[in-house]
């Protein structure tokens, strides 16, 4: 995705003040907790962060581009990867993983929200999905480049993303999505060490 693009979908965000943006974001987590995803509205979420409801729809088009807005937000404040030279491929798989997947486990209101929300096709929430999934390609390129070949970066892209929508929709835990993802590293042929 271009750079352009992503900053046509932040038009709502620009030329305005970023700490509303922030107080949205923030009262989106706590309402949510309270209401679920079916009873979450923008305008609940407005009145919870002290903003005008006109005011809130000129920085999130909906309750969808609003969490998904969160979720990234949730992402980016990871911490950054780190993987000991001598780790496995499994070893660094979970380093990668493991921080995405309890963003989301330790919110089961916001996770649900957000399995919901990336679905929605509307041009803010297809921009920062992008956004979302090019964050996990980096930290998986973080944790596995060289010990796992380039080409396997979006396959597993994939495999963390439809891992995190069934688990969101409650085929299976979080927890059995990283669990999942470790055995499969630590499956292949390609658990070579870094050099």
């Amino acid at each position: 995705m271009s750079t352009s693009a992503f900053d046509g979908a932040r038009r709502r965000l620009e030329g305005r003040r970023p700490e509303i943006a922030t107080k949205l974001v923030e009262a989106a987590a706590d309402v949510i907790a309270v209401t679920g995803y079916e009873g979450l509205t923008v305008r609940a979420v407005a009145a919870a962060a002290g903003v005008s409801a006109a005011s809130a729809y000129n920085y999130f088009a909906s309750k969808e581009h609003l969490l998904v807005e969160l979720y990234w937000r949730r992402l980016c404040a990871l911490a950054p990867v780190e993987v000991p030279a001598d780790a496995t491929a499994g070893e660094r798989m979970r380093t990668a993983v493991e921080p995405i997947v309890s963003a989301v486990a330790a919110e089961p209101a916001l996770a649900a929200g957000v399995t919901t929300a990336m679905l929605a096709h509307e041009h803010e929430v297809r921009v920062l999905r992008d956004k979302v999934g090019d964050l996990m390609a980096q930290r998986l390129s973080s944790a596995l480049i060289p010990a796992v070949p380039q080409q396997s970066l979006r396959p597993l892209v994939f495999m963390l993303s439809g891992g995190l929508l069934n688990a969101g929709m409650g085929y299976l835990s979080y927890a059995d999505v990283t669990a999942a993802m470790v055995g499969f590293a630590d499956s292949m042929p390609w658990k070579t060490r870094r050099t």
